[in-house]
Order: structure tokens, then C-alpha cells, then sequence
């Protein structure tokens, strides 16, 4: 099934984010007329049977439901219908009749040449697709989160229509990746494995497709339809079971490809004018690693081959500042086979660590947070209560004590959970913000680990605020304001979207109403634009997605701001309100602000292209004597900078002046301090800065007092 994030519901856990994956070396860039490098299996037959029955069988009943529902449609009263733009512009156009892309040729050609998708009333709805009432009408381009998701999305199936056509695969899930770079499509080969000559035949098959300029189009199926239609890829069938009885299936077609998809998509595949596949990696169907093993071929597209060079350069520029490859060159930090997914901090990087947790730590005392330690270990019961049981146990590191089971704390939420319900609590000790930098353990496959970013143990800077449904908008205000204060000192851009009810959830519809009223009040008065993603909350309570970009303009989901009415109903938590003989229930507010602070570290090692700021760096000073003769200033000088907070070191080798300024450039000192006879009589070093030639001399209290400054200011 093709699925990008905001797909069908149920299946969001199996997103990118969330599937047990074993890396396969990335190969070169694949254009249309690239050739490849990566190798899975030499072994390859195409599943002749199921081309020659199960396709011609899909778009055969594709093309019989399609005839119906156009007869239907025709049959429709196709009277006048007002379609309002975003400028307040009205157009009139004809129900059942006029469609999106209709509306964009009377705009203007330029508009209708880059109109990607559409949205009706707040739906996303295809261009092609005809209206059906009275609508407010967007139109979006690439330029769009919604256009270039919707691009990402419909490349997938092109991308699954080569794989389908040139290996005779069982295609699985196939959505935009949730970072917004490209896309990826899992497929099942049984034994078979993808190599280079593979990747020569969906090159072809891709460029065929989008030469054919094959249009999308969308069907609705009644579930016996859609099983019918899918019997011969029991993965499709299994999707098809899961979904809720009352749900719309939709099915879209591009040439011979007929895939399982809510949609919505582009025009037609002449949209993308260039696509490259990026590497290919191996998954668990559903992330299960009990279940079979598929193949995921990760892409990318864009609507002009300048953009795709972009992108390849990009990629190039990514590589040499990978943080995995960085921390070994500046000593911070490393992974052991004997404990793979658990790394090991060097001196240096312990620097950093810290930095980092006390830079958290410093703003909860103004915040009015409160720090607290829970245990790491915990009796299964706990989980049992707090769901993680049923939904997360295979994620759990677990082992027997005495005869019972006890499970190593995957999150904090529950243990937090136990803290607010040791005693009674009263209204007056609201809202309590309880943060914890307890270390969690999560059981990832081994072949998911990826650096300091996919991992088995990590710390958080993971609080939980307990307050009542009348503080939210307070408090939500003030963890925006905490995210944005955290931010802008790295320097990074993000981007905020509010998350409302799914389908599915668990609470009263009140109290879901007015949670998402007061996070949108706390937007609005955060100042900041923000964005809805209606129906992707968590069935326990909405959400704000904050999502950052780098230097190198890549995004990544860091911070967490989500409400929860679940867990304070599941421990059963309470105070008692002004009324003593009422009790109320908590609402509970998950946050973190750097997320994962191992994650964390890599984002900005990489952010900064391995070029620490002043305030964050553990290589802040190097003294380095012109001689042995002055080497006894250069200690002097070194230990009053210690003495002052300083990171700082000598080089006491008997190397050249020009060579130790050198080699303190290339390891990333902020400052180096040169200090010769000269300096040593009048106590002062002739200082220089990491990136620049120029240097000046200045006094140690000078020196010292600059530093203060940076620090101060987070340069």
C-alpha cells in the first residue's frame, strides 16, 4: 500500500520512522542514465505468473469500477457550484463537472503548468478530481510542504511501478519520507535480491514511465472490491483487513501500476523530469522482525534536473560532514561492538554532553521545572498500566528477577506517573513540571542502529507538566517559548504544526475541543506561523510537531510537545480541587526540547560542520609556545585560563610554530595563543581565531573577559 505519513491511520506506525531497518551501504546516485553499485543477491527471476495475471486482473477491474462510477457521476445534476480563491476571487464552475485543474487554467497557464494538488475546504483533493459543492479552493506548487509531499508521493509509484514491472515483486508501503526528503517503496522478492543490473531495468522502467506522461486516477472500492482486486499480495490484503469497516478505500492507478493508496497525487508522471534512487536498505514488514523481510529502495525527484544536481551536490557536502566520521577525527566519541547501539563518550565529547544537559538544566531553574531521578529498571506491572505491554514490549530490553519480569525504562512518562501519585496532590502544586535525564534503553534491531541518531541507550531532557485543562494554554505557551529560546542559540529555523483529533481516540470529544482550543490560542499568541495537520494527532491527545532545519537545510523533529489524557486516566491520577471533597483529574503535557541529547549532539556536530561555537566547544583555547624558552609561560598562561572555566591545552612538542598553529586549526580550537618571548615579558599572547589569519595581542584579563562574553552571549 502507498502510505505517506498522513495516510491511513492505522498504519502510521509503520512509517519511516518507526520499522526495524538493516542498512545496506548506499550506493552512487542512480539518474535516468546512471549506472549502479549496490549489491543485495546475484540471484533474479521474474515472477512471470504474477505479471501475466495479477496485474492485467487489477487494471481490468479497475477499468469496470472506474466505467460505473463515471456513469454515475454523469447522471449527477451538474448544476452551478461558487469556488472561492484564497484572494477572495469566485469562480464558477459546474458539480461533478469542474475540477481543480479546470480553475487553474482560467487563472493562468503558469499556474496550471505547476499545479501539483489541490485543497477543497481543507481536504487535499487531486486536481483532476471534479468538485462537488460550494468549496474554498488552494492550489499548490512544488514551493509547498503539501505540493512537494504530494510529488514525493506519486514518484513512490513510479518507482513501485518499475519495481513491480521489471521483478514481478509484492508490493507493501510506499510514502513520502517524513524528513520531506523524497520517498521510498518496500516490496517483497521472496529470496530474490536487487543488483546492479536490476537497478539498470527500474532506471529504464522509471524513465518509460514518466515519457508516457501516464496519468493518476482515483477510484473508491467497497472492501470485498479492493480484496478482490489485491488477492494476489497478501500484504495489500492484510492493510485491507485492518482498516475500519466505515473507512473510504481508494485505489489509484498510473499505467500498468494499480496500487492501494488514499492519495492524493499529481496530474501525471510527466510532473517529475527528474528522479535518482538513493540507496536501498532491508525491513521487517511492519516492523515486526518476526515477520518477512522486505527491500526498501529509497528516491528522490524533482520537476527540473537543475534541482536534482542541487541535490546531488548537497549530498556530497552531507557526507564529509557526517557526524559519525567526525567524532572519531575530533576524539568524541565511539560504539564498540560488544555493546553495539550504546556509545561511549570520550573526554571531549563528555564536554559537549554536558554542555548541552547543563544549558537544559540552568533554564528549568528559571523555568520553574523541577529535576527528579526515577529508577531505570521496573516491574512489568507498571507497564501493564501503562500500555507500553501491549504496544511496546518487543521494544523493551527485559530480564527475570526472583521469577518476575522487569522491563528497563524505554521512556520516563510512566515512572513520572508514580511520582505525582505517591500522595495526595492539591490544585495549589499545579502545574508540577517533573524533568528527568534518566537514561532509557530501547530494544532496536541491529541493523537499524545508525549512529548516534538510531540507538539503544540515550538520555532525554524529558519533562512531564501535571496541570489543569484551564493552564494548558499557559503552559503550552511557555515550552513554545522555551523551544524557541533553545533554537535560536543553535541557530537553527523550525517550523510548527498543530496536530488535532484522529479518527480514533480515547477521551470525551469535549475535553479533545478544548485542549485543541487552547494549543490554538497558544500558537496565536506565540506569534510564530504554524500550520494543522487536522485528524494526525495521537489517539490520546493533540499534538505540536516542531520540526527544525540545519545549515545544511535538512529537517529534523527534535522537540516534543504532545497532551496526554490517557496515562492520568490509566494510574488513575488526581487532586483535589478548590472544593476539597472533589477530586479532578490531571491533564499531563509530555515535552523535551532537545529530544534524544545523543541525537541532539549529532544534528549539531554536523550542523556546524564540526566548528563548535565558543560556548559549546570542547577545544575552546590552545596555547602554543614559539619555544622551549617561553613554554613556561604558555603552562602560566594555560592554567589561568583552566582556573577561569576554560576548556584549554598546550602544545608542548618541539614542532614549528607555523605546524602547531596549524594542527590547532584543523582540530577545531576557537582561539590560539601564541606566546613567545615577547609575550612572556609583557604577560600578554598574541591571539588568533580558528577560521582567520588576522591576530591581535591582548592581556589575559582581556582575553578572559572576551570569553566571558561569548559564553554569555552563546557565541
Amino acid at each position: 500500500m502507498c502510505i505517506c505519513s498522513r495516510l491511513l491511520s492505522p498504519l502510521r506506525r509503520f512509517s519511516s520512522s518507526s520499522p526495524l531497518l538493516l542498512s545496506i551501504p548506499p550506493r552512487r546516485l542512480l539518474s535516468f542514465s546512471s549506472s549502479t553499485t549496490m549489491a543485495v543477491s546475484k540471484s533474479h527471476a521474474r515472477d512471470e505468473e504474477y505479471l501475466n495475471i495479477a496485474i492485467p486482473k487489477r487494471i481490468q477491474l479497475f477499468q469496470s469500477i472506474q466505467s460505473e462510477q463515471l456513469s454515475r457521476l454523469q447522471s449527477l445534476p451538474h448544476d452551478s457550484i461558487k469556488i472561492t480563491l484564497p484572494d477572495g476571487t469566485v469562480k464558477e464552475g459546474k458539480r461533478w463537472e469542474s475540477s481543480p485543474m479546470d480553475i487553474a487554467k482560467e487563472i493562468g497557464k503558469s499556474v496550471a503548468g505547476n499545479a501539483l494538488i489541490s485543497q477543497v475546504n481543507g481536504v487535499l483533493w487531486d486536481m483532476n478530481r471534479p468538485l462537488e459543492d460550494d468549496c474554498e479552493l488552494k492550489i499548490f506548487n512544488f514551493e509547498s510542504d503539501e505540493g512537494r509531499d504530494t510529488f514525493w508521493h506519486s514518484s513512490a509509484h513510479i518507482l513501485g511501478q518499475a519495481l513491480e514491472m521489471e521483478y514481478g515483486c509484492k508490493l507493501c508501503i510506499g510514502p513520502c519520507t517524513t524528513r520531506g526528503e523524497g520517498f521510498y517503496y518496500d516490496a517483497f522478492y521472496g529470496e530474490l535480491g536487487l543488483n546492479d543490473d536490476h537497478f539498470k531495468k527500474i532506471d529504464a522502467a522509471a524513465l518509460k514511465a514518466v515519457a508516457e506522461k501516464q496519468p493518476f486516477e482515483r477510484i473508491e472500492v467497497s472492501r470485498e472490491q479492493a480484496l478482490e482486486m489485491f488477492s494476489d499480495n497478501n500484504f495489500k490484503v492484510e492493510i485491507i483487513k485492518d482498516l475500519p469497516a466505515d473507512k473510504t478505500i481508494t485505489v489509484y492507478r498510473c499505467g500498468p501500476l494499480v496500487d492501494l493508496c488514499r492519495g492524493p497525487h499529481i496530474p501525471n508522471t510527466s510532473f517529475v523530469k527528474a528522479l535518482a534512487c538513493l540507496k536501498a536498505s532491508s525491513a521487517y514488514w511492519r516492523g515486526n522482525r518476526d515477520r518477512e523481510s522486505l527491500q526498501r529502495v529509497y528516491g528522490i525527484s524533482y520537476p527540473d534536473k537543475k534541482r536534482l544536481q542541487e541535490y546531488k551536490q548537497f549530498l556530497e557536502e552531507a557526507k564529509k560532514y557526517d557526524h559519525r566520521l567526525l567524532g572519531i577525527k575530533q576524539e568524541l566519541f565511539f560504539c564498540h561492538p560488544l555493546s553495539p547501539g550504546s556509545w561511549f563518550f570520550l573526554p571531549h565529547g563528555t564536554r559537549v554532553y554536558n554542555k548541552l544537559m547543563q544549558f537544559i538544566k540552568d533554564e528549568y531553574r528559571k523555568r520553574g521545572y523541577e529535576e527528579v531521578k526515577s529508577p531505570n529498571i521496573f516491574n512489568m506491572k507498571l507497564w501493564e498500566t501503562s500500555g507500553h505491554a501491549a504496544n511496546y514490549k518487543e521494544n523493551m530490553f527485559l530480564l527475570e528477577i526472583e521469577n518476575q519480569e522487569f522491563g528497563l525504562k524505554p521512556m520516563n512518562c510512566p515512572g513520572h506517573c508514580l511520582m505525582f501519585q505517591h500522595r495526595v496532590r492539591s490544585y495549589r502544586e499545579l502545574p508540577l513540571r517533573l524533568a528527568d535525564f534518566g537514561a532509557l534503553h530501547r530494544n532496536e534491531a541491529s541493523g537499524a542502529l545508525t549512529g548516534l541518531t538510531r540507538v539503544r541507550r540515550f538520555q532525554q531532557d524529558d519533562a512531564h507538566i501535571f496541570c489543569r485543562k484551564s493552564q494548558i494554554k499557559d503552559e503550552v505557551r511557555g515550552v513554545l517559548e522555551f523551544i524557541d529560546y533553545t533554537y535560536g542559540k543553535f541557530g537553527f529555523t523550525y517550523e510548527l504544526k498543530l496536530s488535532t483529533r484522529p479518527e480514533k481516540y480515547l477521551g470525551v470529544l469535549e475535553t479533545w475541543d478544548e485542549a485543541e482550543k487552547a494549543l490554538t490560542e497558544a500558537l496565536d499568541e506565540f506569534g510564530k506561523p504554524w500550520k494543522i495537520d487536522e485528524g494526525d494527532g495521537a489517539f490520546y491527545g493533540p499534538k505540536i510537531d516542531i520540526s527544525v532545519s540545519d545549515a545544511l537545510k535538512r529537517k529534523f523533529q527534535c522537540a516534543t510537545l504532545q497532551l496526554d489524557f490517557q496515562l492520568p486516566d490509566r494510574f488513575k491520577l488526581e487532586y483535589s480541587a478548590e472544593d476539597e471533597a472533589r477530586s479532578e483529574a490531571p491533564v499531563m503535557i509530555h515535552r523535551a526540547i532537545l529530544g534524544s541529547v545523543e541525537r541532539m549532539f549529532a544534528i549539531l556536530l554536523e550542523h556546524y560542520k564540526g566548528k563548535w561555537p565558543f560556548w559549546l566547544s570542547p577545544r575552546q583555547a590552545i596555547v602554543c609556545p614559539v619555544s622551549e624558552k617561553s613554554q613556561s609561560y604558555a603552562l602560566q598562561v594555560r592554567d589561568q585560563i583552566h582556573e577561569a572555566g576554560y576548556y584549554v591545552d598546550v602544545d608542548a612538542t618541539d614542532r614549528k610554530i607555523q605546524k602547531k598553529v596549524r594542527e590547532a586549526q584543523l582540530a577545531q580550537y576557537n582561539y590560539i595563543l601564541v606566546v613567545g618571548e615577547e609575550e612572556s615579558k609583557t604577560g600578554q599572547v598574541s591571539v588568533r581565531v580558528r577560521d582567520n589569519a588576522d591576530h591581535s595581542v591582548m592581556s589575559i584579563e582581556s582575553l578572559l573577559g572576551l570569553f566571558k562574553e561569548l559564553v554569555a552571549d552563546f557565541r
